[in-house]
């Protein structure tokens, strides 16, 4: 009669540490393999998600993802530009999606062809106001434009509000390096863990 060895402590610790870093290894796969798909078609509209601008200059990951936006435009896709992004503090002048319209503007951009939402401060609450306005125009499916790492919570998010989106990616992004790019994956991957929990941000 063979007898199996008990797994001890250590072999069940271990076991759960390889179960762990296989989780953790499709997660970032997932996060990644979203990211680099374009799947820009034809829509009602295109979705630039905030991020931060000092006064009235975008900030260079919020620059790619407004030029982004507006060479979807340019191309046809959809015929109208919604920005979202409010104020990112108390003394600023103006909001991150007014920034976007002014930029697009000087890029000659009809204002008739943008819409802006300025209440917003997170990602969910970008999706959620620019919901607002696509119900007021009727719109039906939108291309969501932001950095390849963070398109898999914001496509999730845009799916769980309900919203017909598409992604497109910004080819451009400002998180090149590994220095920037792993802070960036390792807080969309805590953000996918949170949102298993409670609700997204």
């Amino acid at each position: 009669m063979i007898r199996r060895a008990r797994v001890g402590l250590w072999g069940w610790l271990w076991r759960l540490l390889v179960a762990l870093l296989a989780w953790l290894l499709c997660v970032t796969a997932w996060i990644v393999w979203v990211g680099e798909r374009d799947q820009a078609a034809k829509a009602d509209a295109i979705i630039v998600l905030g991020a931060a601008a000092y006064d009235a200059k975008p900030s260079p990951v919020f620059e790619e993802r407004i030029r982004h936006g507006l060479d979807l435009y340019r191309q046809g896709y959809a015929p109208l530009l919604i920005f979202t992004g409010g104020y990112g503090g108390t003394a600023a002048r103006f909001s991150e999606s007014q920034v976007a319209r002014r930029y697009a503007i000087k890029q000659g951009v009809p204002d008739e062809a943008i819409l802006i939402e300025t209440a917003s401060r997170t990602t969910r609450q970008n999706l959620i106001e620019a919901q607002r306005l696509m119900e007021q125009r009727r719109l039906h499916r939108v291309i969501i434009v932001s950095d390849p790492l963070h398109m898999a919570r914001a496509l999730r998010l845009a799916h769980e509000l309900g919203i017909d989106a598409l992604a497109s990616s910004t080819p451009s992004t400002r998180f090149r390096s590994f220095h920037t790019s792993w802070k960036f994956l390792v807080q969309e991957i805590y953000f996918f863990h949170r949102d298993l929990v409670t609700t997204g941000a």
